[in-house]
């Protein structure tokens, strides 16, 4: 196998060539492989000469699946006299320059992993971050999320329906006297006051008894999410079968006995204050970190080929898409209620998709130069605190991975011992 290789940033062109002998020999195993899918009146089928087929549908009948066959075979024997090449996308050939005399010359082209230099990524100084300070507010703030957690709901008989209740509905709509789709339901729970329905539908079931039967006149909003309904009136004919009210818990020594190890509302509200005091404090060094990457990955500038960033996108949208099949929408829909393209979905993540691309570049370079590497222990140790997260016995959870789960945890192992690195290399002061 001949050939030669040229590289332009990061491209690389490789050009081979095919002698007559060998070229004649997949020219012939194209042949063979393909003859059975013809059939020729006066032959049977598979025993139809080549000289025949040829002149019946084109000398070139053949040389595509032959220059197939023939590129897959080299370039794979190509990547493995050169362990140093790291293909980033699928190699194509250059049609312009497939030359058929006195054998087979063509080229492939693919992008490779880009070659880059570290820039400076030790003895960096970096300014660090006041962690939040805790006010009241945020305490209150925690305190009614747990209340919230804690209330329980009493069914009201004896009057109408308030702003704030929670109520139980059936509902029927209909636009000029005709259902549409979505517009009934049965036992429909409701905060009033929620705005979670069209606008001006709450609204109007304050003063509602339980068992009343009303109608409600609604206008479907310009930008509704269904195209069908926008701007269309509306009535619906709602009878409320249930109120309920939400009791919230007093802030006082009882509350806090009943849902922590305190025995006093102060002693209580001091835990949540030094809680809340810890989790800025983790929030400050993430931002202490997170600028020591951006600045240690902004020292390493890097030509990236545009199929990393594309692939890169691609898993960006596909976790989107699973976000939204866990919220019961589509993509397809998405873009019909949003008015958007996946073409602009995707415009929209290539500037994060090249920041992750260059960042694990960086990350994965230094990771090579320090010779970082995760001892079995730090992987165990890894998987026994996820499997203790989620509440499984880890001897059980471990049984269940997979060699790539593995490869998960043992990443995580890497990426700590590296941030440990490099931030006992540089200075956050």
């Amino acid at each position: 196998m001949k050939y030669t290789q040229k590289k332009e940033k990061n491209r690389l062109t490789v050009t081979f060539k095919v002698t007559e002998e060998e070229w004649a020999q997949f020219d012939q195993r194209a042949y063979e492989q393909n003859k059975n899918k013809y059939s020729v009146p006066g032959f049977r089928k598979g025993h139809v000469p080549r000289s025949v087929l040829e002149s019946r549908y084109g000398k070139g009948l053949f040389f595509e699946d032959a220059l197939y066959s023939c590129a897959q075979e080299y370039y794979g024997s190509f990547l493995d006299k050169n362990k140093d090449v790291v293909p980033v996308s699928r190699p194509s050939i250059d049609d312009k320059s497939i030359k058929l005399e006195k054998g087979l010359t063509f080229a492939i082209v693919v992008a490779v992993h880009p070659e880059f230099t570290l820039g400076q990524y030790k003895g960096l100084t970096i300014a660090k971050t006041a962690p939040q300070k805790v006010k009241t507010a945020d305490v209150d703030a925690e305190l009614s999320k747990i209340r919230e957690r804690n209330a329980r709901f009493i069914e009201v008989t004896d009057r109408a329906v308030q702003d704030g209740d929670q109520i139980k509905l059936d509902y029927s709509g209909k636009i000029d006297g005709v259902a549409f789709e979505g517009g009934t339901a049965s036992d429909q729970s409701l905060t009033i006051g929620s705005h979670s329905f069209i606008a001006g539908f709450e609204e109007q079931l304050v003063g509602f008894n339980i068992g009343e039967t009303h109608d409600i006149n609604v206008t479907f909003p310009e930008d509704y999410h269904v195209e069908d309904l926008r701007g269309k009136d509306a009535v619906f004919t709602v009878t409320v079968k249930s109120i309920t009210v939400k009791e919230l818990p007093e802030l006082d020594d009882d509350f806090a006995k009943d849902v922590s190890e305190f025995t006093t509302i102060k002693d209580y509200k001091a835990d949540i204050k030094k809680s809340i005091a810890d989790r800025y404090a983790k929030d400050a060094e993430r931002e202490d970190e997170n600028k020591l990457l951006e600045t240690i990955v902004n020292n390493t500038p890097i030509d990236i080929p545009d199929e990393m960033i594309e692939e890169q996108i691609d898993q960006y949208v596909e976790d989107f898409g699973y976000q939204l099949q866990n919220s019961g929408l589509s993509l397809e829909n998405y873009f019909k209620y949003t008015g958007t393209t996946m073409e602009q979905l995707r415009k929209d993540h290539r500037d994060r998709a090249e920041k992750a691309v260059h960042t694990r570049l960086v990350l994965e370079e230094i990771v090579k130069a320090e010779h970082i590497t995760a001892s079995d222990e730090d992987v165990d140790a890894k998987i026994k605190a996820y499997a203790e997260q989620i509440g499984s016995p880890y001897e059980e959870f471990v049984k269940q991975l997979q060699p790539s789960d593995r490869y998960y945890f043992e990443n995580q192992a890497v990426t700590d011992s590296l941030i440990s690195l490099l931030k006992k290399e540089n200075t956050i002061a």
